[in-house]
């Protein structure tokens, strides 16, 4: 009999049930006293007080305090302790999908949001010299594209926010990205594969939004170089949904497999939370299929991968986007998950460093183990969205307002978790007129974009804390990766 999974119990074997989070300002006031202080004066024996503000004489010698310069026996020092003038406070917005089947990309969300706090504390000094309190309001997106709109509209004409923030996957980021175009806002974002995110705006590019992730040529050699080292018959079924994503891939994806000599099998157009797929697993048994990829959510990966072993479908490599990001997506296939492959964002053995903190890319990830008790995922890489956030307001001559704020995020240049961001490098010279038409690896992609690269990772039981690791197996797109293991064939014992 076929075990089908539903997006509810997916989510309670997963872990991730999320539950609505609501970050309101919470960073604490601060008070600035104003206003003309009364004077007191004492005379005593020849001698004149005044407090509050204020000059003693006493025996010949001068002192004032609260700010101060002493004078005894002729010698004079000045010290001076003046704080920096409190700016207003500044509002930042983040939308992510605490709930709803994208709700595994919450977990990361939430404690890069608390990281973030912690880097601010009660306010920091901004480009203006001023020290600004900032506060941060995360809204779920409920994994819903016209809830990501509306959340994000709110944000922006209620709130009241000065920049914008947003992750995890194009039905989030995108129609975050669309208000903040169409509201004059400026937005920071990662974590949307960076021609889905352009879209229509390619090549001319979009005013108020800036970007960092890997592209659609990252992803397809990343795939072609791990198929690479097994032997099969070339023939790979790829499951793309009716989604953003999906229907990107679909258009690009068949003529690059077919450049480097693979036979695409297309399992269709399907819909996001299907629950059976016997239709589409038939397809591939028939066509020999040996290799499959695709870009699916978590909960829909978990019921067709145990349907196809069921059924009596085993490839030999699969290669699947988007749902084994999470080791609880992995955890919820059970044994039968051992070696399966993924896109590798971020893992905690590469070479980068906090711009807020100076953490590694290893103490970030075992502070998120430590705190949260989960073990670390590839969308930890969500917090370089409140380093480029952070920085646009450090270098904003004015950050109260939104063309300053937009002015300084043109000129970001700067080394983050995720690797170095240079939005004033030269362009990228594309191959040929498509916007998948660049060579792979890092690099300023568009006005808008900047690629940090993509490895390529293996889930294996290795039987240490956690019942799968990622071990690492392709640097196709990520030339940072210096250290990698040859991918194992399924099935696995």
């Amino acid at each position: 009999m076929s075990e089908t999974l539903s997006r509810r119990e997916f989510l309670k074997i997963a872990g991730v049930a999320g539950a609505a989070v609501g970050m309101g300002a919470g960073l604490g006031g601060l008070l600035a006293a104003c206003g003309e202080e009364e004077e007191a004066t004492t005379t005593t024996a020849g001698a004149t007080t005044t407090t509050a503000g204020a000059t003693t004489t006493t025996a010949g010698a001068t002192t004032t305090t609260a700010g101060a310069t002493t004078t005894t026996a002729g010698a004079t020092t000045t010290s001076v302790s003046a704080e920096p003038e409190v700016g207003r406070e500044i509002k930042l917005g983040f939308v992510a999908p605490l709930t709803g089947p994208l709700a595994s990309f919450g977990v990361p969300d939430t404690y890069c949001v608390d990281r973030w706090k912690e880097a601010i504390g009660e306010g920091m000094v901004l480009g203006d010299g001023m020290k600004h309190p900032i506060s941060i309001t995360i809204q779920d997106s409920q994994s819903d594209s016209n809830r990501a709109a509306q959340v994000a509209g709110d944000l922006i004409n209620n709130t009241g926010i000065d920049l914008m923030m947003v992750a995890s996957t194009p039905d989030t980021v995108k129609p975050t990205v669309d208000q903040c175009e169409a509201n004059s806002t400026p937005c920071v974002s990662t974590d949307c594969p960076w021609q889905t995110y352009m879209g229509d705006a390619f090549p001319t590019g979009y005013k108020w939004s800036y970007h960092v992730f890997f592209g659609g040529e990252d992803w397809m050699e990343v795939n072609v170089k791990c198929y690479d080292q097994i032997s099969t018959n070339k023939t790979v079924g790829y499951m793309l949904p009716n989604d953003a994503d999906g229907n990107y891939y679909r258009e690009v994806y068949p003529g690059f497999l077919e450049k480097n000599g693979y036979k695409p099998v297309d399992g269709g157009a399907y819909q996001n939370g299907t629950e059976d797929y016997s239709s589409i697993i038939s397809l591939f048994k028939s066509e020999a299929v040996e290799i499959i990829t695709g870009v699916m959510i978590p909960p829909d990966f978990t019921n067709f991968w145990k349907q196809s072993i069921q059924q009596g479908f085993q490839p030999k490599v699969s290669l699947v986007g988007k749902a084994l990001l999470f080791p609880q997506s992995v955890d919820a296939v059970g044994d039968i998950g051992n070696g399966q492959l993924t896109e590798l964002w971020w893992h905690p053995s590469y070479p980068f460093k906090s711009s807020l903190s100076g953490e590694s890319c290893t103490d970030l990830a075992a502070h998120f183990e430590s705190t949260t008790g989960q073990q670390q995922t590839a969308p930890l890489l969500h917090y370089v969205v409140g380093e480029m956030a952070i920085w646009a307001l450090q270098n904003a001559p004015d950050p109260t307002s939104k063309d300053s704020i937009l002015s300084a995020v043109e000129k970001l240049k700067l080394d983050t978790i995720v690797g170095p961001i240079d939005f004033t490098a030269p362009l990228v010279t594309p191959l040929g007129p498509g916007n998948s038409d660049f060579a792979p690896g890092p690099g300023h992609k568009t006005k808008n974009v900047y690629d940090h690269g993509l490895g390529g990772a293996q889930w294996l039981m290795l039987g240490g804390k956690w019942k799968f690791e990622q071990v690492v197996v392709s640097n196709a797109a990520a030339p940072y990766i210096t250290e990698m293991v040859p991918v194992k064939e399924l099935p696995i014992a």
